[in-house]
């Protein structure tokens, strides 16, 4: 099976060329990328394709360490659903188990496994296909980005024991000492961080048990849909993401759509254990779950882009969803990224 991942991940990409100073267009322009791909949230990319643009980048930027640099800048918003369900997990280990089992939702060629040796635990990042071979780029990012997490999600800082990768030492070593605080070890069987294994158990900062039981009930669902992906509920639930938010569309609108009638779009929506209204409610949340975290819109105008009648049928539904209304949502958002 091709590598796939999310176009959420062309964004990290996206916001180190914007941190230095330079224009994504033209950037767009220089790698040959259709950029309108981005308008689609549930749009996927072969790895490969991911894998040529951090390349390009590196080359437009001139920066010969561009994915640690971008690992670096990482953060849980970036990682969508499951940068969510890490968050509000109990524990470091917690963290790093949701991001083992929902990885697959970002990219679904690349994840970790860690064991512990004495005092000390071995993370190691690793291809689930053998057959592929990860760019120094990408394995860099993906270091740097869970070391990051790890520290950010704790509210503490870690000190590494020990980095090893399996690429060739480059021309510049000061970068990795910044980035992790160890000089790694280059050329070696595997990609690994170690560390204290006293670190798995320090408690994740902002965890709240009913924002978790949310997130990954949407993080199970999205994975179910990338394993099932030609599930009639799947095609529904896209094209009401793309019909968003210029419209809702209603029950009859929808059947037309997908030419069927209303009764026979119901049974098939019904034998795939779903429905209209479960599929619009998870529109809906995804949507308002995303628009929150932006900071970009008030919650009245949230509620207009997502058709709610007023703002008070927007915050009745957010409640009853996470526990938390939109207002209190927010108010955690930007405490977590301030810290």
């Amino acid at each position: 099976m091709e590598q796939e991942v999310a176009i959420s991940m062309i964004y990290p990409i996206v916001k180190t060329i914007v941190h230095k100073g330079l224009e994504v267009e033209a950037f767009f322009d220089y790698a040959g990328f259709d950029s309108g791909l981005l308008q689609d949230p549930e749009a996927r990319i072969s790895g490969r394709e991911l894998e040529r643009l951090t390349i390009a980048a590196a080359a437009y930027t001139g920066d010969e360490c561009f994915g640690l640099h971008q690992g670096q800048l990482m953060d849980i918003a970036d990682m969508g659903i499951l940068g969510y369900v890490m968050m509000h997990s109990q524990q470091v280990k917690d963290a790093l188990a949701a991001y083992r089992r929902y990885n697959v939702i970002l990219v679904n060629g690349f994840n970790l496994e860690w064991a512990e040796h004495g005092e000390a635990v071995r993370i190691r990042l690793y291809a689930s296909n053998s057959a592929i071979r990860l760019s120094r780029h990408c394995i860099e990012d993906m270091a740097a980005s869970l070391y990051r997490l790890m520290g950010k999600l704790s509210n503490r800082r870690i000190a590494l024991h020990e980095v090893q990768f399996m690429h060739e030492a480059p021309a510049a070593i000061e970068p990795y000492r910044a980035a992790f605080g160890v000089t790694p070890r280059f050329g070696c069987g595997d990609n690994v961080l170690v560390l204290g294994k006293e670190v798995l158990e320090y408690p994740i900062l902002y965890a709240d048990p009913k924002l978790l039981v949310l997130f990954e009930q949407l993080a199970d669902e999205t994975k179910e849909r990338l394993i099932h992906g030609n599930a009639l509920s799947d095609q529904v639930f896209q094209w009401m993401m793309r019909c968003m938010p210029a419209s809702f569309p209603t029950l009859q609108e929808t059947a037309v759509n997908f030419n069927m009638s209303t009764r026979t779009l119901q049974s098939k929506l019904s034998e795939e254990q779903t429905s209209y209204n479960d599929l619009s409610a998870r529109v809906r949340k995804e949507l308002a779950v995303s628009y929150l975290g932006r900071n970009a819109h008030s919650v009245s105008e949230i509620a207009y882009l997502l058709h709610f009648s007023e703002p008070s049928a927007f915050q009745n539904a957010f409640k009853k969803w996470t526990g938390l209304t939109p207002g209190q949502y927010r108010s955690r958002e930007i405490e977590l990224k301030g810290s």
